[in-house]
């Protein structure tokens, strides 16, 4: 698959992999007796894979998924939890983009909740200029602009995830992605 139409390479797949090797050594030096990361589905599986590989201390990996957005209320829930207890563990919740910080928000109240030691973020991306709710990941890739971003596990209508690459794309040229189109029209990626 290529780029979207007027898109623009933000991050090449080098730079991300750098950022993913800085990210993994950033990680297993703040956890020396080992870590679990939670990773936030779909979007983040790139990026977590990729960290778990470069994460060098005892590390077990669990995933969770939230529904999309209630219309209207900023509002989302956990569809998919994980599947093992976290309580006394030290967790990383392994994001793709922390944004406004609603959806971090409200997941680091639901984990928190379940009486880990130790909770903090790993994000590859994180967009300050947008954020509502005061969240500081402890860990991040590269901070990114306004402007909307495809690959490497973010998506637009279910399309672009698999890019190796981060672009940033027009979301007029998206619009115009038939593909793109009939996945809003009939939810199929």
């Amino acid at each position: 698959m290529t780029a979207p139409g007027r898109a623009r390479e933000l991050f090449s797949a080098v730079e991300l992999a750098g950022a993913v090797r800085r990210l993994g050594a950033a990680v297993s030096a703040a956890y020396p007796d080992g870590v679990v990361l939670a990773a936030v589905l779909a979007g983040s599986v790139w990026f977590a894979a990729d960290l778990v590989r470069c994460v060098n201390v005892p590390c077990r990996i669990d995933f969770l998924a939230i529904s999309p957005y209630t219309p209207g209320t900023g509002r989302v829930a956990i569809v998919k939890d994980l599947d093992h207890d976290i309580d006394g563990a030290d967790v990383v919740l392994v994001e793709d983009i922390v944004d406004t910080g609603l959806t971090v928000s409200y997941l680091l109240g639901e984990l928190g909740r379940r009486g880990p030691r130790r909770l903090d973020v790993c994000t590859l991306l994180d967009r300050r200029t947008r954020r509502i709710v005061p969240v500081e990941p402890a860990f991040v890739g590269f901070e990114v602009p306004e402007d909307f971003v495809v690959g490497y596990g973010l998506d637009y209508a279910g399309r672009y995830r698999n890019l190796d690459h981060l672009f940033t794309a027009d979301l007029a040229a998206l619009g115009e992605d038939p593909l793109c189109h009939a996945a809003q029209l009939y939810g199929t990626p």
